[in-house]
């Protein structure tokens, strides 16, 4: 009959059992490690996440601020662009009233001030409205040019004087050449008139003296 001794196995199951069940212990434990640290990994990723979505938010609110202004800067553009033409109408109207207006003050006042300064130069001691430094100008470039202050003005009367649309036309009878040529320089010389130049002069009689005079008609453009 052959024996057979099982107490060695048994202690030898119980010895497997117990490194098994620790195995199994330390497997539970390195899992839940690995889950606490997956864990904090995502935690801290959707930590991040939301400051990044929240600078986000900061930078989109930003720019919808800028945008908005832009757009107020655009509507207000479009509006004043819209009363663009208007305005150019009206500053147009405006302006050809104020045109209008000095053309008649200018009609009304231009006139007589013409007379007014034909009066001063045929008047004895006085002489054309002219600047000084013009006329020290003249004596120096061309002394024929001045004026004679000492001239009898009595030797040169107007005849006739028209004007349409500032040129005037001007006649007149001077006793002789020289006379005629010193109302010319004077008349030239005035600020009121330029573009001064002579028609005709021709050599006529005096009716009643029988002096021989120079009849002559100007032309001119008056300032004003």
């Amino acid at each position: 009959m052959i024996r057979i001794n099982l107490l060695p196995q048994k202690k030898g199951l119980k010895t497997r059992a117990s490194a098994a069940q620790a195995s199994a212990d330390d497997g539970d434990s390195g899992s839940q490690v690995w889950l606490l640290f997956v864990a904090g990994a995502l935690l801290l990723e959707i930590v991040v996440l939301i400051f990044v979505y929240k600078a986000k938010l900061d930078q989109l609110s930003v720019v919808e601020h800028k945008n908005d202004e832009l757009k107020g800067t655009i509507g207000q553009i479009d509006k004043d662009m819209a009363n663009h033409e208007l305005i150019k109408t009206q500053l147009k109207e405006l302006r050809d009233r104020e045109e209008a207006i000095q053309k008649l003050q200018g009609a009304r006042t231009g006139p007589t001030a013409a007379l007014l300064e034909l009066s001063r130069m045929l008047t004895t001691g006085r002489g054309p409205t002219v600047d000084r430094d013009k006329i020290e100008q003249l004596r120096r470039e061309n002394p024929l040019a001045v004026p004679n202050p000492n001239w009898d003005t009595k030797r040169v009367s107007l005849t006739s004087y028209t004007e349409l649309d500032r040129t005037v036309k001007i006649s007149a009878v001077a006793r002789d050449g020289e006379d005629e040529s010193e109302f010319l320089r004077r008349i030239s010389v005035s600020d009121l008139f330029y573009d001064v130049k002579m028609l005709a002069a021709t050599k006529t009689q005096d009716t009643t003296t029988h002096l021989e005079l120079v009849r002559f008609d100007i032309s001119a453009k008056v300032r004003y």
